[in-house]
């Protein structure tokens, strides 16, 4: 959501590309749909890709979502294997073909779980794959991939959501939602989005099954 309202607002007409990858819930898909029609998307595409069939992730698996708090190391159980290098990959297709040449995408690399392909040097390396692999990279077209969001804390994203005039209750986090679609609090999403929030001394709207015990 942050890192399309920037673009936004840096003057970028807004296509936006949802992947559906058959995640264990339909909750952020709805989300997505909100966040491109306030952005005035051109074109909102969502795009099936079952990664079910691949499973490996409690995300996309028969593997328990873990609600006992933010791991300090270790990639968790909740890592889809290479999804933010599958997304990107079909999100370059589509780039070249419409004539695009910038690409935007929301990954962190400070509040996160530690997921490798949020950081800054899978984004460099993309965007260099970006130039050999496409017909408008080795026609001297190169495409540029912004992740804005990538040095900031969750507070920071949480204040330029504030500033952009966007209701983060729009946004989803949650890993694990309930079956009637609220977030349930404690995964490590829930917990990072809360943290951000609060540090932020701003309101998330978002309704959570459970909160953590703070001490």
């Amino acid at each position: 959501m942050v890192a399309g309202g920037i673009a936004r607002e840096l003057g970028f007409a807004v296509n936006a590309l949802t992947i559906d990858y058959n995640q264990r819930h339909r909750r952020e898909i709805e989300s997505a749909t909100v966040i491109a029609e306030k952005l005035g998307a051109e074109r909102h595409v969502v795009l099936p890709l079952d990664l079910s069939q691949f499973g490996g992730s409690a995300l996309t698996d028969d593997i328990d979502v873990p609600k006992g708090g933010v791991e300090e190391d270790g990639i968790p159980v909740t890592y889809v294997p290479a999804r933010n290098l599958v997304f990107l990959s079909l999100t370059l297709a589509w780039a070249e073909a419409i004539g695009s040449h910038d690409i935007f995408i929301g990954v962190n690399a400070l509040d996160y779980s530690g997921y490798p392909d949020c950081r800054p040097d899978f984004i460099a390396s993309f965007q260099e794959t970006a130039r050999l692999a496409t017909r408008d990279g080795v026609q001297g077209k190169p495409f540029t991939i912004h992740a804005p969001l990538q040095h900031w804390a969750k507070v920071r994203i949480a204040q330029e959501a504030d500033r952009l005039g966007l209701d983060p209750a729009m946004s989803w986090s949650c890993y694990d939602p309930t079956p009637e679609g609220i977030a349930c609090g404690l995964c490590d999403s829930c917990r990072l989005r809360q943290k951000g929030f609060a540090e932020a001394g701003l309101v998330d709207n978002t309704r959570y099954h459970a909160l953590p015990d703070r001490e």
